[in-house]
């Protein structure tokens, strides 16, 4: 087992990971709100999760993972700098949409998970939806106003930012780089709060009168009618599948100015321990130089991807080509020499595995075997250097070992690329509208006994860059 350094948010350092429990690991990453689709830019973040999820596995560890699912509770002020105020993202979603919050949240839940899968990310041990937790996370707020870090006014229940620092000697909001967490300087701040930095931990029903729609996701609590604040149900979720204290939590970098450490105030606060040791986060997507907004139109879906083209792990290629922890600027450009070195990447393995053939390894060549696995992995446990991770392959396939040795390389390197190498067939390769009305014009020539007409339908295929194999079973298409 390899030593492994991750950048550490909290300590702003690159730290040798040591887990708390080896060789177990507990590994938590905040997963999507599920009112909408989720954008590429979102994807970034979970393949970065992912990696770090395989790379640990790389390692020998035995990891327990975790994703939740925001289905309630995250309110649309979160984009004015106060995430206590707005209208709560599903329900504003299911009355643009004329649906009930429920159906908004399954249905995007759904497409969700698909794209989940398109992009070969590792399925959780647990994908914990808020709705599901409901109890937990009432728990959590009863458990913080037994040690006095809890107070109510008008609008629900607050954790007490001051209260936690005097009693507990710590400081809240550590992992964020603003100087002071504070209210939105868009919104107008909630006079009745203790501290401008307090933030919801329960929201009360709207009271009769207040002009506000009745909400469709409410619950009975101690407090009365409400529902959980959103950063309260990663601490609970956390909490309940990982302990009090575990190893690793990912996110986004937004999540690191409030988000994070609103949870790390929580859970403390009612356990007494360390929260989390490390903590990674990724860095925004950019599209065309740009902030990806909708009111740019510049804001990407997996759909919108493949609607173009393009197969969704190109998408996944062209993330591990830059370091998680940089800026990268999304274009079709960089997207469409992705896909290129992804389709060379699947040449290189089908010719690799259709020529393989075992034979005895001399000393020099299996030294460089090893020399490249241990290139790899050193790369892939810097700091998930995944860029170097890439290099070292195509490295790999140019020198002279075997070619049953550089097909089981490259598979094993997949272990951590989830570039789904082990699966490909010549049916991978993208295959234009025209080239399979070519191939379907063919067949039925041959059916009709007009071989030379269809001989010449294979030469013109054959000049766009791919070959025919007729089979029992039909035609092959592959790269030529």
């Amino acid at each position: 087992m390899s030593d492994i350094y991750l950048t550490n948010t909290l300590s702003r350092k690159k730290e040798k990971f040591e887990p708390i429990n080896p060789p177990r690991v507990g590994m938590y990453t905040c997963g999507p709100t599920v009112y909408d689709f989720s954008t590429i830019g979102n994807f970034r973040t979970y393949i970065a999760a992912d990696t770090l999820l395989r790379v640990l596995k790389y390692n020998g560890f035995e990891v327990t993972y975790i994703m939740n699912i925001t289905d309630v509770g995250h309110l649309t002020g979160d984009n004015l700098g106060d995430a206590d105020l707005g209208e709560d993202r599903m329900e504003k979603s299911a009355q643009a949409q004329g649906k009930s919050a429920w159906e908004i949240a399954k249905y995007y839940t759904e497409v969700f998970l698909k794209d989940f899968e398109k992009l070969n990310l590792t399925k959780p041990n647990v994908f914990s939806k808020a709705t599901d937790h409901i109890k937990e996370q009432i728990d959590l707020v009863s458990g913080l106003e037994k040690v006095g870090f809890a107070y109510k006014i008008s609008d629900g229940i607050y954790f007490d930012t001051v209260a936690f620092e005097k009693k507990t000697g710590k400081k809240y909001g550590e992992l964020s780089t603003l100087d002071i967490i504070k209210e939105g300087a868009r919104v107008e701040p909630n006079p009745e709060k203790k501290n401008p930095r307090d933030f919801a931990i329960w929201k009360f029903s709207p009271s009769a009168g207040s002009g506000l729609p009745k909400r469709q996701m409410e619950w009975d609590s101690p407090w009365g009618l409400g529902f959980p604040g959103w950063h309260l149900e990663c601490s609970a979720m956390s909490m309940k599948y990982l302990g009090e204290s575990f190893d690793i939590h990912c996110g986004g970098e937004d999540l690191r100015q409030t988000h994070h450490p609103n949870e790390i105030a929580q859970s403390e606060g009612v356990s007494g321990k360390t929260f989390v040791k490390y903590w990674v986060h990724a860095t925004f997507l950019q599209v065309d130089g740009k902030r990806m907004g909708k009111s740019l139109g510049n804001v990407y879906t997996v759909s919108d991807i493949e609607r173009k083209g393009f197969d969704p792990l190109a998408l996944r290629y062209l993330y591990l080509t830059s370091y998680y922890r940089d800026t990268l600027n999304f274009t079709w450009e960089s997207l469409t020499s992705s896909q290129n070195a992804l389709n060379k990447l699947r040449s290189q393995l089908l010719a690799l595995r259709e020529s393989r053939k075992r034979t005895v390894l001399s000393r020099e060549k299996e030294k460089k075997m090893e020399e490249f696995r241990a290139a790899f992995t050193t790369a892939v446990n810097d700091d998930l250097n995944t860029p170097r991770a890439l290099a070292v392959m195509w490295d790999m396939f140019k020198s002279n070992i075997p070619a049953e040795d550089k097909y089981d390389l490259a598979i094993s390197f997949d272990d951590v690329l989830g570039l789904s190498l082990g699966r490909i067939s010549s049916f991978q390769f993208p295959i234009s509208k025209e080239i399979k009305e070519l191939v379907g014009e063919r067949e039925r020539l041959r059916k009709e006994g007009k071989f030379e007409e269809a001989d010449k339908i294979r030469v013109k295929i054959e000049k766009t860059g791919y070959a025919l194999e007729d089979q029992p079973e039909g035609t092959r298409i592959k790269k030529a």
